[in-house]
């Protein structure tokens, strides 16, 4: 056995767990095993356990241990980003306006952008994807499209991909959608839930991407795989195609997770977004049936509990951005506080680094926790 304690905070999926220390003695784990539920985490970390013991050598952390660190700062790699960002709606809009009107495909200016997202992330992932938290309900298409995108590089980078395949996993993101330039605009822009009919019409911008996806010059299997696969299932009850189990390539079982999960965290018209905690909680339940269980995991080990650009409450009562990760622990991010959830109220900005704090991170929260709109407190 190789036995470590480590702090409650440290604690994450795929560690061996054998111990718990509370404030007055040590317990042994009655049942030890890999923590592999976000509902273990919740329930020990609401509890007062101060540290555990793990047994390193049983514990399936190399996703952790193998997780680059930015190399660029925070604040250095952020202006870059955000032209990035806005650079990448306008690209995106030009060829979804190009494929409706059935012109001639130039994807030399996506492939460019590509290139420049990818070295972005490589070099600070959480400059873009603090970005991508900056959601506009009448641009709901373009911005799934790049955080698709963004999410899956991200991704693709922490189970060790070349550039190469990044490069070509954001080609595919930012493209997956687009079929949905050939369905009915009152459909595709309808401001509240679909009835069954009109769900079964969206369903058919699957269908309708293939001629579309055949028209882009060079385009990768990969890109492909991204637009044509993310509705798929492991149980074969997906669309378009209703492939099953191996049917479904590495990529396309990736696709389907990243963009559920965008899906589910985004705020539309019809909806408020979703916390990432909540949103896992029910991606948690399409495994091992819909979703890849063991990539799933993985995906949540890469966004932590409390991903950048999400909305969380401090012990303290205040509550506000995840700002900056922390890589050596992903629960003790640098936390953007804004708002007295006591006191319902605004308060001065604060940045707190959780890391060099004895505040934690208590719950995740949603956009509607907050009683206004809180888009100029993600501005950097």
């Amino acid at each position: 056995m190789n036995l470590q304690a480590i702090s409650i905070n440290e604690l994450t999926l795929g560690m061996y767990l054998v111990e718990l220390t509370d404030q007055r003695k040590k317990i042994a784990v009655k049942n030890p095993g890999v923590v592999k539920s976000l509902a273990v985490l919740e329930h020990l970390t609401g509890k007062n356990i101060r540290q555990v013991t793990i047994d390193l050598d049983k514990s399936n952390i190399d996703d952790v241990k193998n997780n680059k660190v930015a190399s660029v700062a925070l604040n250095q790699e952020i202006r870059r980003a955000t032209n990035l960002f806005s650079e990448s709606k306008v690209v995106i809009d030009k060829l979804l306006k190009s494929l409706k009107q059935g012109s001639e495909i130039d994807i030399e200016p996506v492939n460019k952008i590509a290139d420049q997202l990818v070295e972005s992330l490589l070099a600070n992932s959480d400059a873009l994807q603090s970005l991508s938290a900056l959601r506009t309900k009448d641009a709901y298409l373009l911005e799934h499209s790049i955080n698709v995108a963004v999410l899956l590089v991200s991704f693709g980078r922490h189970l060790g991909f070349s550039q190469d395949m990044l490069k070509k996993l954001m080609v595919g993101g930012m493209i997956h959608d687009v079929g949905k330039t050939q369905v009915n605009l009152d459909i595709l822009n309808k401001p509240a839930r679909l009835t069954a009919d009109e769900f079964e019409h969206m369903k058919l911008h699957q269908v309708l991407s293939h001629p579309l996806l055949d028209a882009i010059p060079n385009l990768s299997p990969i890109s492909r795989d991204v637009s044509t696969m993310h509705h798929e299932k492991l149980n074969g009850k997906g669309y378009p195609l209703a492939l099953k189990g191996d049917q479904i390539s590495l990529v396309g079982r990736m696709s389907a997770i990243v963009d559920i999960y965008d899906a589910l965290t985004a705020v539309r018209v019809y909806k408020a977004g979703m916390s990432p905690s909540q949103a896992f909680k029910i991606m948690s339940t399409l495994a091992p049936d819909e979703l890849d269980g063991d990539l799933l995991r993985k995906f949540m080990i890469k966004m932590g509990f409390f991903p950048v650009g999400s909305l969380v409450a401090l012990s303290d009562g205040m509550a506000g951005l995840v700002w900056q990760s922390n890589p050596d622990d992903n629960k003790s991010p640098v936390v953007k506080t804004f708002y007295s959830v006591k006191f319902k109220s605004h308060r001065d900005v604060k940045y707190v680094d959780l890391a060099k704090s004895n505040l934690t991170i208590v719950k995740g929260l949603s956009a509607v926790d907050f009683p206004a709109d809180i888009t100029d407190y993600r501005q950097h």
